[in-house]
């Protein structure tokens, strides 16, 4: 298919001007905003192409500090999601450094149908992280079958074919054979320094947006199973006994009981508002339309985009909880609201910006998307990797290609025809 280029209109060289910009549904900013968003866009390409090789995209511009963390590596999650931005900008360059990426990583693919954490393809290292990192494989799959989609005709798309149905085999070896939901070690997945474990709500998310898209029978299961186990404050037991009990302490004593627990397992459960997954739960369609309003709504009241957009954690955890753990303070970086507990990440407010145009808050999407634009803009254009959740400060590795295709994924997806693919939720 090809369906997602032929429903936009790319103008030449892909800059968009303050016009084309006030023409795709931001006619409520003042121009100032537009021009903003306009340069915001630009230099979002500028950024890909810079951190475009031809192995495909890094996670980060090089700096001394980047190549001693591996951020100048090309790692799965951040190449899959930056995937959607790059194809969805139309740029063939960008395109072009797509495929080379998702070839990438296949061609690293572990024996068993495992998609690595990273590869730094000039040196030969592949790496899987510590106790896995289940979420590159759900995100590679997911890149996949965006490029499949919207990719210009005549892109060549079966040469995936072979890694996607080892990288389905594997991911199926990781899953509850009778709750259809993945299981996982703790810090495994992009919040790689947070205490989630069992079932997790944000790879579980991911699983049945994979499902979606690659249509495997126990897509149904999935999403039945994932409302009972990370929502069980409704009316109806789970009809499976192991369910029933491994959500019966969390139905009574959790303390959020508005939105989706962001983990579960038989040591306890995460409520402490796991801000990204509830997203990715209300995008992928996992709650049903009213739900998906109401979890929006709770969302939208406690701020989540203040100071900026968005929060990750609306409660951050901290050394007096009981699912504190030591590595949290590795790089002394996991402290209450920075970081995964509790930063302000701008690739997720891409996210939350394509929620609220795919639920009809056009007007509140755009002024999201100025505000990421702002993010995006501090230090001189610096595409920052995240900022502390109460000060707004800068933090974290500059030049973060997720944040540059965020943006530009955010961006088409506010145009009134654009196409919502891969998010079944809007």
């Amino acid at each position: 298919m090809c369906g997602f280029r032929n429903k936009l209109n790319y103008p030449d060289m892909h800059l968009f001007s303050a016009d084309e910009i006030e023409s795709s549904g931001e006619r409520s900013l003042p121009g100032e905003g537009r021009a903003l968003i306009s340069e915001c866009y630009q230099r979002s390409v500028a950024l890909l192409k810079e951190n475009a090789g031809p192995y495909g995209i890094v996670a980060s511009s090089e700096c001394e500090k980047a190549v001693c963390r591996n951020y100048t590596s090309v790692f799965a999650r951040d190449a899959g999601m930056a995937a959607l931005g790059m194809t969805a900008s139309g740029d063939p360059e960008l395109i072009a450094a797509v495929r080379a990426g998702l070839l990438t990583l296949v061609r690293h693919q572990g024996l068993n149908g495992q998609i690595p954490n990273f590869v730094k393809p000039d040196l030969g290292e592949v790496d899987f992280w510590y106790l896995g990192c289940v979420d590159a494989t759900l995100w590679w799959l997911i890149a996949v079958a965006f490029y499949r989609h919207s990719a210009p005709c005549g892109v060549i798309s079966d040469e995936f074919q072979p890694g996607v149905e080892k990288a389905l085999r594997w991911l199926m070896s990781q899953e509850h054979q009778g709750l259809f939901l993945l299981q996982q070690n703790e810090a495994s997945d992009w919040a790689d320094v947070m205490p989630r474990s069992g079932f997790v709500l944000y790879s579980n998310a991911l699983w049945y947006l994979v499902k979606s898209l690659y249509r495997p029978d126990s897509a149904a299961g999935t999403k039945a199973n994932f409302n009972e186990i990370f929502f069980p404050f409704g009316d109806v037991l789970p009809d499976e006994r192991r369910a029933q009990v491994l959500t019966r302490h969390a139905r009574n004593d959790a303390r959020r009981r508005d939105l989706y627990l962001s983990f579960l397992s038989l040591s306890g459960w995460g409520d402490e508002g796991d801000v990204f997954g509830n997203i990715l739960a209300l995008l992928c369609g996992l709650p049903d339309a009213s739900e998906r309003q109401r979890m929006a709504d709770i969302l939208i009241r406690e701020n989540v985009s203040e100071p900026f957009p968005v929060r990750v954690v609306l409660d951050p955890l901290d050394e007096s909880n009981s699912w504190w753990r030591p590595y949290m303070l590795r790089h002394n970086q996991n402290l209450p609201h920075q970081y995964h507990n509790g930063g302000i990440w701008p690739f997720v407010g891409g996210f939350w910006v394509i929620l609220l145009g795919g639920l009809g808050k056009k007007e509140l999407a755009a002024e999201e998307l100025f505000r990421l634009a702002v993010l995006n803009r501090v230090n001189d254009w610096q595409f920052n990797e995240w900022f502390h959740g109460k000060t707004g400060e800068a933090m974290g590795m500059p030049g973060q290609s997720w944040n540059a295709a965020m943006f530009i994924l955010a961006f088409h997806m506010l145009q009134s025809d654009a196409d919502f693919f891969p998010f079944p939720g809007l």
